[in-house]
C-alpha cells in the first residue's frame, strides 16, 4: 500500500503550526497574538491560515463554549522528518552533497552545532561510496553541465 502522502504547507503556516507547537492547546486568538507580534499579521490573516491548517489536517479543532482550541494534528517531529526528507527528492542524486555544504555555509553555527556536524560527517565517511548514480529522468539531467559527466538515460 503506498505511503499516505503529507500535505505541504507553506512558510506562513509553519509560523502558525510552530505557535501550536510551542503551545500545546492554543485559541486563534493566542496565535494571533503570537504572529502579530512577529510578523505583524492581522487576526483575520492568522484565521485564515488557521482553517487552511484545520483542512489539511495539520491541526484539529475543539469548541469549548464559544471559544475553538486548536492542538496539533501532526508532530512537529514527524513534519520536520517530512520536509528533511522531502528536500533532497527534488535534486539530483550527485547535488546532494553540494546542497547540504550550501546549506552550511549559510546557515549561522555554534561551536557545538559544528561538532556535531563533524561527528556526523565522520560517521557517514565510514560508508561513503566512490560513485553515486543520476537518478534524473532525460530531460531534467543536469550532469553533463554541473558535473561534466554524461549519464545513460
Amino acid at each position: 500500500m503506498p505511503e499516505e502522502e503529507k500535505p505541504e504547507i507553506t512558510d506562513s503556516e509553519w509560523e502558525v503550526m510552530r505557535v501550536v507547537w510551542t503551545l500545546k492547546e492554543v485559541t486563534s486568538k493566542e496565535i494571533s497574538s503570537v504572529l502579530q507580534e512577529k510578523r505583524e499579521w492581522k487576526p483575520a490573516t492568522t484565521k485564515t491560515f488557521i482553517g487552511r491548517l484545520v483542512k489539511k489536517g495539520m491541526l484539529t479543532t475543539e469548541k469549548i463554549g464559544n471559544r475553538f482550541i486548536y492542538r496539533a494534528g501532526v508532530s512537529e517531529e514527524e513534519s520536520l522528518k517530512t520536509l528533511k526528507s522531502g528536500l533532497f527528492t527534488h535534486l539530483c542524486s550527485r547535488a546532494v552533497g553540494k546542497t547540504i555544504a550550501d546549506l552550511i555555509e549559510e546557515a549561522t553555527l555554534s561551536h557545538d552545532d559544528i561538532t556535531l556536524l563533524e561527528a556526523a560527517l565522520k560517521k557517514k565517511k565510514q560508508d561513503a561510496v566512490d560513485y553515486i548514480a543520476c537518478n534524473c529522468v532525460p530531460g531534467q539531467c543536469t550532469c553533463k553541465k554541473d558535473h561534466d559527466m554524461n549519464c545513460q538515460h
